[in-house]
């Protein structure tokens, strides 16, 4: 399979100047032809073959549908009608598990399932047999990290080689990687349940797996929604803000970059964007990349990541701090059950009744993003 990777500096000079970013100004009114907008400014074609499938890799940060922690159903359903105009027959969805969400109560609660089945789109998941399995995979490009925290060997899942991906992120902060983007996105489809084995190393394992997907995957692309976006210490526990904007490129690097750039951080200063860059996987330098669509050069929303409970209470004393050499005393023993409970406790006994599903129904009704989002059938 062609690894696509430069190889030397010229050819990563000659990838920069083509990194390309589409930004719009979105309304909910005409939503979905702005999305084709997008990805045609964006220029999708030119990044994905028609003939192979194309994976659709949503975003469920939270199985609630808390505003900008997951896939929005317009986005989902704005590049499942583009593709399919453009003659992209062959679209599959697929879902990733984790310790801390429910896909299947993700996928219903944030209104998926009847976008998908509207569209003759099917749902795969990454941890249900028959679906699909895990195989080793030794990359071609030199880990940063991936080796050394599974010595045992990389294993990714057999139905994702060979085949597009589409990341469907949103634009929100993240209290280990500042934001999280379109290479975030990766982490879940790509590890297993294993994955928050990772976390200490963390930028330097998103620019492994953007390395691993540039090797299996015959076209990368990813829509960014950032209708509502999520400012404060997330990817679950945030402050929604509504933004109008929506992104759209065929470098990951790149999307990120100026994603980050507009809610206010330096991109050079975000570990795992500045690294992939170095690799030559994407352009994260800001005034590098190309812009179409509408300017945004001067967009500064100064979100702020701050902290929550989980960093309050250790979580940086163990993923980076005096306690990171017992993290396999911590995790790779019976004792994560309780890590887990502790964040199941939090977030679904306690944040999401006592305070953020009234923030969501304040979003629901107020917002006409909100309304767009009721709009949608739930089963």
């Amino acid at each position: 399979m062609k690894d696509n990777r430069p190889r030397n500096r010229k050819e990563i000079k000659k990838q920069m100047a083509k990194s390309k970013v589409a930004v719009l100004k979105v309304t909910p009114e005409s939503i979905l032809n702005d999305i084709s907008r997008l990805m045609d400014l964006a220029g999708f074609r030119d990044h994905m073959d028609p003939q192979k499938t194309v994976i659709l890799k949503d975003n469920i940060s939270w199985h609630y549908p808390f505003p900008a922690a997951n896939t929005t159903p317009w986005q989902l359903e704005g590049v499942i009608r583009t593709l399919q105009d453009a003659g992209y027959k062959d679209i599959s969805c697929v879902q990733n598990k984790t310790v801390v969400t429910d896909a299947f109560k993700g996928e219903d609660l944030n209104r998926y399932l009847p976008i998908l089945r509207k569209h003759s789109v099917p749902v795969l998941y990454n941890f249900r047999d028959g679906d699909m399995k895990w195989v080793p995979y030794a990359p071609r490009a030199k880990m940063l990290a991936l080796d050394k925290i599974f010595p045992e060997g990389i294993l990714v899942p057999d139905y994702f080689f060979g085949r597009n991906i589409v990341h469907l992120p949103t634009m929100k902060c993240h209290i280990y990687t500042t934001t999280t983007g379109a290479m975030k996105n990766a982490f879940g489809g790509l590890l297993n349940t294993r994955r928050h084995y990772a976390h200490s190393w963390i930028h330097q394992v998103l620019v492994d797996l953007l390395a691993i997907q540039r090797e299996i995957h015959p076209g990368l692309f990813a829509v960014m929604d950032g209708t509502t976006a999520g400012n404060g210490p997330g990817p679950r526990t945030m402050h929604p803000v509504i933004k109008n904007y929506m992104l759209a490129s065929g470098d990951q690097v790149a999307i990120d970059a100026v994603a980050a750039r507009m809610m206010g951080f330096d991109p050079m200063r975000i570990d795992y964007i500045r690294l992939a860059h170095e690799q030559g996987l994407g352009c994260g330098r800001f005034e590098e990349i190309e812009l179409v669509g509408d300017d945004v050069r001067q967009e500064n929303w100064n979100f702020k990541v701050g902290k929550n409970l989980v960093k309050r209470v250790g979580g940086d004393l163990i993923w980076f701090g005096p306690l990171k050499k017992m993290q396999k005393f911590f995790f790779h023993t019976p004792l994560v059950h309780l890590f887990i409970l502790a964040s199941e406790i939090y977030h679904d006994y306690l944040r999401w009744p006592l305070r953020d599903s009234r923030i969501y129904r304040r979003w629901l009704r107020a917002t006409a993003w909100g309304r767009l989002f009721g709009s949608y059938p739930e089963r």
